[in-house]
């Protein structure tokens, strides 16, 4: 295992930590509120980290093209969850359920499609586009402001949703020209090795 696949792990390790800050959470605790932001930008970081790591030091491997955007997927999608419940209850500033839904379909249409095409060929790499990183990062940021309870926390969550949309449709789109692309492929080899009669 790779140092960067350990940081992976960490990360992914930290997510029930970060879940249990908020579940505890009362105004009376308010620290569980500020560990609960620490494991997150922690998590963030060390996400940056194991990118850095795998790309400079070469050790990018099959384990962490998986394991990676999984661990994002996992902590963003808790992330949330468990904020929208808890704003709900004790912020001055409340996460709106449509941007859960949102958030959560474009993930789950992302990790669908990226199962039906890994059945179909184990060896295509899903590589993040422009618009994913776009929608990671703004969709991070709102966590943190909702959790600090900034004002200018709408303007974030409506910033990430249209991200969110947009590179949910760009990823869709790739997933189906890919798909397309490899029924394309076999049908040309079937033709290819058909006998001459």
């Amino acid at each position: 295992m790779t140092f960067a696949n350990k940081i992976t792990l960490f990360r992914i390790i930290s997510i029930p930590f970060f879940i249990a800050c908020l579940i505890f959470y009362t105004p009376e605790k308010s620290y569980l509120k500020y560990a609960a932001l620490a494991i997150f930008l922690l998590a963030i970081v060390s996400d940056a980290v194991d990118g850095y790591i795998a790309r400079t030091k070469r050790q990018k491997t099959k384990a962490g093209a998986i394991l990676d955007p999984l661990a994002d997927k996992a902590l963003l999608i808790t992330a949330f969850i468990f904020t929208y419940h808890i704003s709900k209850e004790y912020f001055s500033v409340v996460l709106p359920l449509w941007v859960l839904l949102v958030v959560i379909s474009r993930d789950v249409i992302i990790l669908v499609g990226s199962g039906i095409i890994l059945t179909i060929r184990d060896d295509i790499q899903i590589k993040p586009t422009w618009w994913g990183k776009l929608t990671t990062f703004f969709q991070m940021i709102t966590i943190i402001a909702v959790i600090l309870e900034l004002n200018f926390s709408v303007f974030l969550w409506w910033v990430a949703s249209i991200f969110t949309v947009i590179s949910g449709i760009d990823y869709a789109r790739k997933g189906i020209n890919t798909i397309n692309s490899l029924d394309y492929g076999r049908s040309n080899h079937k033709t290819i090795d058909r006998p001459i009669s």
